[in-house]
């Protein structure tokens, strides 16, 4: 009986359990079918609209911003939808909602989404383009941004810092966007943990386009943070996956990560300067990754400190960094070190990795006094290098007996110091499917990145509506315009488009006004014989944002300029510029810029900065002044005027001031210039004018790679180098200098021996006594 009558209350429970159940999930339908019913679209045409409308969402609502462009809107997106029923903000037609002037997007509460929106022509009025809060304390959760633009929204200061884009609280996602062309101070993209509510956050961050960023020419110029040194020791778990970082050059940190439990996968990296840098914080893993660098300058790959990082299945090609920008990185920490230095590198776990053609793998990196921990506990793992010049790619700063190297592979390589746990042998290459090289052989294709790897394609991150245009036009891609008058001359370079040539036939132009440079130009020779230009202002050019010079076959005297000093050929905007710009010159004469004392040939204004400066096979004489100042970044903080300045086969004649000033201050480590190259130029009577306070015919401080080769000096000042923060690159070499100064080079912060290289330079005087 007692059996029976619990068989029947087990019956009625069960049958009571499952009405319930049943009612429950029809209460759910019901409730999600009402939502869905009740649910509203508003569709806005003016900010007053938008603003109301935001009062009155709710779960399952939609915000749709009319097409047009929307000037100086603040957006604020603030409500509570739900994981089944999200608050939807979006543009009537995708690329069709401009928000320009200053504007910006913040977002709080739970479950929203924004898309189809595009940033440009402006910048934000606050820290942040997108920000995933509205106020220190309102925050957005399980909220998402997809399918939106930001294109040049820059802060019109260079070095005025913002963030395109904040992720703050938990459990939100940015994807599929298209970001390009941050010319300001200021990381692209960061996630914040500053407080509980956003630590731990689970972010995800995927399939966006990270266009283009040009070199900043200062610390600050990162393309993704994680979390900052200050909250380092926090866990983030963010995931950064199948991204497209193109060029992305601000600075040498591509991705900065300052957090822990972090994953970084399946992105790649195209011909991008600098690295992913496990910075602070412990327990990240990269994996699958894909490093392209084609043989550009200071393309980079991994660079590791701290405890516990995984870095497995990747794959760099063609990096030709090198130091604290190289193909692979492990660095040296600090002892007891303080949370904003450098952590010793403990249990780092680096297996089934290709290098291949990877010139550089710094071992215990950045040793010196301070930095003396070596790495521990690591482990390089059944990983392959293949380098076709046959260099072995290792150098070893410190101790590295830490690092246990078994069971790789790699070609024959020669100067190769670990000999032990790297087996070489001949390998052949081949490409595979997809895109990446694999050795031939079966057996060695064991080693190294798997076959099943799939690089993120840039075609596939970002959005399909907005062109994934070049950053730069090219000199000489436009149209040709035939000038034979100063007149002509102004009005073409009026009504020049961006690259376009504007041809002067021979003949003299007079030039009254200052030739304002906003756009990629090149002025040149129609015929063989050289027009002359002569310009009555205190200035010929001046270039400007946007603006791009190129010169060829030309002569510029100074004969009809103001019989005043400081007078300058060419200079930047005065007042500094948000976009780099490039300057060359070719074939030209520049002579007789003496008609008052200190005139110059090329003169940059503070907060300017040039990607490159070319000056080919020219002559100049009888000039007072300088001839390139790029010397006006003097508050030591990094900051400096010019990436690339390349001056070779010129010849210099009668020069009072110096060929090159040039200055970068300070002791960051986060940049990569300026280069110098200074090849085949003859030089007589430069450098000795009584201004000259340099003393020097070439001044360079804290030139980061400078090569002096085979130049000719006569009569002429010494040169001055002095040596500011890390390993500078200096060669001078094969030089003559008659009756000349010669070569001082100064360590100023260094205690190690000098990097600099002197060497089969000839140093002569009229006694003809050889020193």
């Amino acid at each position: 009986m007692r059996f029976q009558n619990r068989i029947k209350l087990h019956s009625v429970a069960h049958s009571t359990l499952l009405s319930v159940r049943v009612k429950s999930t029809l209460l759910m339908g019901l409730c999600l079918l009402s939502v869905q019913v009740n649910a509203e679209t508003f569709t806005v045409s003016t900010q007053d609209e938008f603003n109301q409308a935001v009062k009155k969402l709710v779960a399952g609502d939609d915000i749709i911003l009319s097409n047009g462009t929307w000037q100086d809107f603040e957006i604020n997106f603030i409500g509570q939808g739900s994981k089944e029923a999200p608050i939807r903000l979006s543009a009537q037609t995708k690329g069709k909602v401009i928000l320009s002037g200053q504007s910006n997007l913040q977002m709080s509460g739970s479950y929203l989404e924004v898309s189809g929106l595009v940033f440009k022509d402006g910048y934000t009025p606050n820290n942040s383009v997108i920000s995933y809060r509205t106020s220190e304390d309102e925050l957005a959760n399980h909220s998402r941004v997809t399918e939106v633009v930001i294109d040049n929204f820059n802060n019109p200061d260079r070095h005025e810092s913002d963030y395109w884009v904040a992720l703050y609280g938990q459990h939100n996602r940015f994807d599929h966007n298209h970001l390009v062309g941050k010319r300001n101070k200021g990381v692209t993209l960061t996630v914040r943990l500053r407080g509980e509510d956003s630590q731990q956050n689970h972010h995800r961050i995927d399939h966006n386009y990270f266009g283009p960023r040009p070199t900043l020419g200062s610390n600050g110029g990162e393309t993704i943070r994680i979390g900052t040194s200050h909250f380092s020791m926090t866990n983030s778990y963010t995931v950064i996956e199948d991204n497209y970082f193109d060029r992305c050059d601000g600075e040498v940190e591509i991705i900065s990560i300052k957090a822990g439990k972090n994953i970084i996968r399946n992105n790649t990296f195209f011909e991008s300067r600098g690295t992913l840098t496990m910075r602070h914080g412990n327990g990240n893993q990269v994996d699958s990754n894909v490093f392209l660098g084609n043989g550009v300058d200071h393309t980079g790959g991994i660079r590791i400190i701290n405890r516990d990082q995984t870095i497995t299945n990747n794959y760099l090609e063609g990096l030709k960094g090198y130091r604290f920008g190289s193909g692979f990185t492990i660095m040296n920490g600090v002892p007891n070190s303080p949370i904003n230095r450098y952590h010793q590198v403990v249990n780092a776990k680096v297996s089934r990795n290709s290098f291949i053609n990877v010139d550089h793998i710094h071992l215990a990196a950045g040793s010196d006094k301070e930095r003396s921990a070596v790495p521990k506990d690591s482990a390089f793992t059944h990983n392959l290098f293949v380098n076709n010049n046959q260099q072995a790619p290792f150098s070893i700063f410190d101790d590295i007996s830490g690092i246990q190297f078994s069971d790789n592979l790699s070609n024959e390589l020669n100067n190769n110091q670990i000999n032990q746990g790297i087996k070489p042998t001949a390998i052949s290459l081949q490409r595979a499917n997809n895109g990446l090289f694999y050795p031939s052989n079966s057996h060695n294709a064991e080693f190294g990145a798997t076959q099943t790897l799939t690089p993120t394609l840039k075609a596939n991150t970002g959005v399909s509506w907005y062109t994934k245009a070049e950053p730069n036009t090219a000199f000489d891609s436009g149209i040709t315009h035939s000038v034979s008058t100063a007149e002509q001359l102004l009005t073409a370079v009026s009504n020049a488009k961006d690259g376009d040539i504007i041809a002067l036939k021979a003949g003299k132009y007079q030039i009254e006004k200052i030739i304002e440079i906003n756009k990629t130009l090149s002025i040149i020779a129609q015929d063989t014989q050289k027009p002359t230009l002569t310009f009555s202002r205190g200035n010929l050019f001046e270039i400007q944002n946007g603006g791009s010079l190129k010169l060829d076959s030309l002569i510029i005297t100074g004969t009809s300029s103001p019989d005043s000093s400081g007078n300058t050929v060419v200079r930047t905007s005065k007042w500094g510029m948000l976009t780099n710009y490039r300057f060359s010159m070719y074939n030209s004469k520049i002579s007789q810029l003496n008609i008052n004392h200190s005139f110059h040939f090329f003169d940059s204004g503070a907060r300017a900065f040039a990607n490159k400066i070319e000056v080919i096979n020219n002559q100049f004489s009888t000039i007072t002044g300088d001839l390139f100042r790029l010397n006006k970044e003097t508050d030591d903080r990094g900051i400096y005027n010019v990436e690339y300045l390349t001056i070779n086969n010129n010849q210099f004649n009668d020069i009072g001031g110096a060929l090159v000033k040039l200055y970068r201050g300070g002791t960051d480590e986060s940049t990569f210039g300026p280069h110098i190259s200074f090849n085949n130029n003859d030089m007589t009577n430069v450098g000795n004018g009584k201004r000259n306070k340099s003393q020097a015919s070439l001044y360079l401080h804290g030139a980061q790679v400078a090569d002096i080769n085979k130049n000719h000096f006569n009569n002429s000042a010494y040169i001055n180098i002095e040596h500011t923060t890390g390993e500078p690159m200096t060669q001078v070499t094969h030089n003559q200098f008659i009756d000349s100064g010669a070569v001082k080079v100064t360590e100023l912060y260094s205690i190690s021996e000098s990097t600099a290289k002197l060497s089969d330079n000839l140093v002569q005087q009229s006694d003809k006594k050889a020193l």
